[in-house]
């Protein structure tokens, strides 16, 4: 149930955000950085003079120049030609402005007295080789935060579709930092991976609050509850639904767009001329982008602000570059935690290191630069989803130290992006918060040598299915390119050639187990996993199976899980007693409360037999919903899927994210339970200091 107003405190104590403590480099330095990056460039056009048969420069003057006429044709002709053979670089995943490079080198010798390229080939590895350069010495000399980059897109864009109306009414940047649980972040804080945040609290200007999500704990529940107020009948990340005879998962593109559908009432948290960018679900924004419930559609207002990220040589080949960078640490810190024989280890190897990238470089820059031209235009408020640090959790651990690295990545992007805001034409509110938390142990198969479906069909009678579901990094890459798709662009056009043979319903379904129909017809017991929740379903049992018709059907099969070391409960409808949660010595009655033996549902917190109760009046409920063990001294669980950073069930970190609020506006008195509420909470902001009825 959504709170009330007065649950939230006092009132807005100021409507005005305050100053940011934002660390910006001295524009006085600026000229010396750019001399700086020149000169090394000319010295390594030099030296490779000396090093490439192909290529011949006169000396230190004439390198300069060549650096020089380079510049400005980067400046002049660079951002048409990149507009007209776009198709092709996003085709070929950037590497295309390679050869775009090694064209604008070759161009700029013809014009330079004194320096000569032999052949195409020379030209691209010079242009490679200057690429590396530019980006090592501007890392050094502080480059990297991109401020000067940035405030330069904004200021073209300003140019391009005129400066809006400034205005005094304050708007919202709502900056989710998906799987980031509120105790892992104070560590973080503590050990310098989130400095920005540590800084808003530490400077006054935002307090840090703990919440509890609901269950299931994961985005897609979590955010149709944040956005629209609303995530009942959505038990798991994926589950069964008997009526239709078919798998849910929530962020397959099609299934995204049909749960929206039930959750919508068209008075979501950005339905008032916000933007969703990266979301599960849009709010019910008019403007949305690489959305999964609207990749199909076209509610984007202007995608030619995505040009913008290839505007310039330098900030597509970052992206190019920093990709290769992120998938050669993960390979290190694969290989470096093998080594040390770090358990648990999670499986990192095939594609994995490729979807990393793309939801820790790709994506997320993308993002960034919609997000500049999102406050040029003055959006009212936008939503923005940051899946990196939940990908690399997932597999690395929730304290590995390339998890931590991907967050302090993330809290160097949140604090590079607000320090666009001096050219907002309006002021903003930052508000960052996570969707869930995730909790961590060795998986249920690395355990017990065997998946949750192998135990359910050793027990079970009949033919049990446990359909092969992708996992989020496949989906994120697919809702991407289906976003590009289902645009009249060339962009669209050539991704849309590209994937034809894979899409299905009008969304990409790349990868494993992406494809939206699940054949479970023919199958007597469907098994699925959602993290560490497993939900089991009787498909010849019309409606919700009880205890009896399931023993009746499958003997022994509750005893047996029930029994299991990796389990630590099971809720199951009782024809009499109503509903039960079993564990292995002990039972709760939940409609009221009775405890016989050991309560099954000590390790896993206050609110636990509330959220099963909710869970149970789903229409959706599964005939068996399954939990892992969790072990409070360990701090450790176990997921059905193979992920060692995991959330989705109950147990752990994974149910207490958190909320960083602007300082000056009402803050909850007591911890917030649910997404609902956290809706609550974020709608009063907008409703109280925009004036929207």
């Amino acid at each position: 149930m959504t709170p009330s107003d007065d649950e939230f405190g006092t009132p807005p104590v100021s409507s005005q955000p305050p100053a940011l403590p934002i660390e910006r480099p001295s524009a006085a330095w600026r000229p010396l950085r750019v001399l700086v990056i020149g000169v090394a460039q000319a010295l390594t056009l030099l030296l490779l003079g000396l090093l490439l048969d192909g290529l011949s420069v006169d000396g230190f003057w004439t390198a300069l120049g060549a650096v020089v006429m380079l510049a400005l044709l980067n400046a002049i002709a660079w951002p048409l030609v990149v507009r007209l053979a776009l198709p092709l670089v996003l085709i070929t995943a950037g590497l295309f402005t390679f050869v775009l490079n090694a064209l604008f080198i070759w161009l700029a010798a013809e014009l330079t007295d004194g320096v000569e390229v032999a052949s195409f080939w020379t030209a691209l590895a010079v242009a490679f080789w200057l690429s590396v350069v530019t980006m090592v010495v501007g890392g050094l000399l502080n480059i990297d935060n991109d401020h000067a980059w940035r405030q330069g897109v904004v200021q073209r864009m300003v140019r391009r579709s005129g400066a809006p109306t400034p205005t005094d009414v304050p708007g919202f940047l709502f900056i989710q930092i998906d799987g980031l649980g509120h105790d892992v972040l104070v560590d973080a804080m503590a050990s310098g991976h989130a400095p920005f945040l540590a800084r808003l609290v530490e400077s006054g200007t935002h307090r840090l609050h703990e919440w509890e999500c609901d269950l299931s704990s994961q985005t897609g529940a979590m955010q149709a509850g944040i956005l629209h107020g609303d995530n009942h009948n959505m038990p798991a990340f994926r589950w069964y639904e008997k009526d239709a005879g078919r798998v849910l998962v929530t962020n397959r593109p099609g299934d995204a767009a049909e749960l929206e559908a039930r959750q919508s009432t068209g008075a979501g948290l950005l339905a008032d001329g916000g933007a969703s960018r990266a979301n599960v679900f849009t709010g019910d924004a008019s403007d949305s982008l690489f959305t999964f419930s609207s990749v199909a559609e076209k509610k984007v207002q202007d995608r030619s602000d995505f040009l913008f990220v290839v505007a310039t040589p330098y900030a597509l080949l970052r992206i190019v570059a920093l990709a290769i960078v992120d998938i050669v640490r993960e390979k290190r810190a694969y290989r470096r935690a093998r080594k040390q024989g770090v358990e648990p280890l999670g499986h990192r190897s095939g594609v994995y290191p490729f979807l990393r990238a793309s939801t820790t470089v790709v994506l997320p820059e993308i993002t960034w630069s919609v997000l500049v031209a999102d406050v040029v235009r003055g959006v009212s408020s936008v939503y923005v989803d940051l899946v990196g640090y939940d990908e690399v959790a997932h597999h690395s651990g929730i304290a590995a130290p390339d998890a931590l690295d991907t967050l302090k990545r993330t809290d160097d992007q949140i604090e590079r992006f607000v320090a666009t805001l001096d050219n907002a034409p309006r002021p903003y509110h930052l508000v960052v918060l996570s969707d869930h938390g995730q909790t961590q142990g060795a998986t249920f198969e690395q355990r017990h040598g065997k998946e949750l479906g192998d135990v359910v069909r050793h027990l079970a009678s009949g033919v049990v299915s446990a359909p092969e579901l992708a996992e989020e990094g496949w989906n994120n890459v697919n809702g991407l390119l289906t976003d590009a798709a289902n645009d009249d662009s060339a962009l669209g056009k050539v991704v849309k050639r590209s994937t034809r043979k894979r899409t299905e319903d009008g969304a990409v379904a790349l990868g494993p187990g992406t494809a939206r129909s699940v054949p479970v017809d023919e199958d007597d017991v469907v098994v699925l996993a959602s993290g560490n929740l497993g939900l089991v379903s009787f498909t010849k049992i019309p409606k919700r199976a009880t205890h009896q018709q399931i023993e009746a059907a499958h003997p022994g099969l509750v005893d047996g899980l029930r029994q299991h070391p990796g389990v630590g409960f099971i809720m199951v409808r009782d024809e009499v007693e109503g509903d039960l949660v079993l564990g292995p010595d002990g039972v709760c009655y939940l409609d009221d409360g009775r405890v016989e033996g050991a309560d099954p549902l000590a390790p896993f917190g206050p609110n636990t037999a509330d959220h099963l109760r909710r869970t149970s009046s789903f229409d959706n409920c599964p005939d068996l919903l399954i939990n892992s063990f969790y072990d409070p001294e360990a701090d450790e669980g176990a997921a059905f899927e193979e992920l060692i950073g995991f959330h989705g069930g109950l147990g752990g970190k994974q149910s207490y994210p958190f909320v960083l609020a602007p300082a000056g506006l009402a803050q909850p008195e007591e911890m917030l339970v649910g997404a609902e509420a956290v809706h609550g909470l974020l709608t009063t902001w907008v409703r109280d200091l925009q004036g929207i009825t």
